[in-house]
């Protein structure tokens, strides 16, 4: 794959132009125009071909125009799309079906997003105290942690920067340290509704919780009754090569939101339930308009097939163990690489520098990488990516590493 620069033409400049004048401006992009995808590659207006370890924020899990994929939605769109929850259709229950096999959660509400799927996490879990006269309203949560830009996602996410400008959010909100399970058994107390955690941190720069701190956390749940919620939504549907990263580390969540990867491309999230919490339920208690449609239902089906049925699964961890060892050898390297951090195929190289010229510099060679936590190098590749296109990426990606070294001196 030839080098690619950000695209110039003048369709992108128009493009650009569009947005700047029209769009909410909330979003800092980067200067390239996408038209169409294929595998693993993205090509702007020009035909460039730019390698992607971004997949939307990890959610092209399947790649873009998966045939498969992309003739299930043909055909449903063809079908029929959409009907609400006022009434059946024949597919949320086999969606549901899936997930309670994978998860061993027996009950599921679909929505449109992460964050959605973390609010229904946030009300049931007081519902479920609710029904039981009880007045736990609390939540703890983590340093570094992220669940979304909704207001309630939004009082668990612990970086201000994300949180001031909207202040006050939900009370009885704590943060606590993910290494430091003392903290933790102070602040979990019969107040508290629920804690809740990312088992493998994302957008906080790509933190796994440790067994050990897993262990005091399951404690701290056993010993005060409080409920868990594992927001699984970036890091779990198979992304770390299992099918999630809190079943990985010994914990048994009572609630747990997914997304993301679940519909490959197409908006479907979903909050799974225990069938405890689930029985605190009522008609009327929540719900969604869109949430659980035929199409996106049956784009999260085609994910599910190829996910376990077609053993894509195992592919994620081959392909993981093989990017991780390359990984390894570049921060060995690159002497601005402080840490390595992440599993199968999500992946942070933590800096001694701000991560955003190795983006840029990333961008020029063709390559797709995001920064997060300032210094975070972030890596979300499609799982179908390949043993060549791991080593391309790599290769791509040291080549940015010295570029922004070079010119720092």
């Amino acid at each position: 794959m030839t080098a690619a620069t950000p695209q110039t033409t003048s369709t992108a400049t128009n493009v650009m132009a569009r947005e700047t004048a029209h769009v909410l401006q909330v979003y800092k992009r980067n200067p390239v125009v996408f038209e169409r995808g294929r595998g693993c590659y993205l090509y702007d207006g020009a035909g460039r071909g730019y390698l992607d370890l971004v997949s939307g924020v990890g959610v092209a899990a399947l790649g873009h125009a998966h045939p498969r994929l992309a003739a299930a939605i043909a055909d449903q769109a063809a079908t029929l799309l959409h009907t609400s929850n006022l009434y059946y259709h024949p597919l949320q229950g086999q969606l549901a079906t899936r997930l309670a096999d994978l998860s061993g959660l027996p009950r599921a509400f679909f929505c449109n997003s992460g964050a959605e799927a973390i609010e229904a996490c946030l009300k049931f879990a007081r519902r479920y105290w609710h029904a039981r006269n009880g007045a736990r309203r609390g939540f703890v949560a983590f340093d570094h942690s992220f669940h979304g830009r909704t207001i309630g996602a939004l009082s668990i996410t612990w970086d201000d920067h994300y949180r001031a400008p909207f202040a006050p959010l939900l009370a009885d909100v704590q943060f606590v340290s993910p290494n430091d399970p003392q903290a933790l058994a102070q602040a979990v107390t019969e107040s508290t509704a629920a804690v809740v955690l990312e088992p493998l941190q994302g957008e906080g720069g790509v933190r796994p919780f440790s067994r050990e701190m897993a262990a005091a956390i399951s404690e701290a749940c056993r010993r005060s009754g409080a409920l868990l919620i594992a927001d699984e939504i970036q890091c779990g549907l198979g992304r770390t090569g299992r099918p999630f990263y809190s079943s990985h580390l010994g914990l048994t969540p009572d609630l747990m939101a997914v997304g993301k990867a679940l519909g490959a491309g197409v908006p479907i999230a979903a909050a799974l339930f225990s069938e405890h919490v689930a029985t605190a339920a009522s008609f009327g208690d929540h719900g969604s308009t869109y949430g659980g449609n035929l199409l996106a239902c049956r784009a999260a089906l085609v994910f599910l097939e190829e996910l376990i049925d077609r053993d894509l699964i195992g592919h994620v961890a081959t392909v993981g163990a093989q990017f991780e060892r390359n990984l390894q050898a570049i921060a060995a390297r690159q002497p601005m690489v402080r840490e390595l951090r992440g599993a199968g195929l999500i992946w942070g190289l933590d800096l001694d520098r701000p991560a955003l010229p190795v983006v840029d510099a990333a961008l020029d060679l063709g390559l797709l990488v995001n920064r997060t936590s300032d210094t975070v190098v972030r890596m979300l590749p499609p799982y179908v990516i390949s043993a060549s296109e791991v080593d391309e990426a790599c290769a791509l990606l040291e080549r940015a590493l010295a570029t922004v070294a070079e010119e720092k001196r």
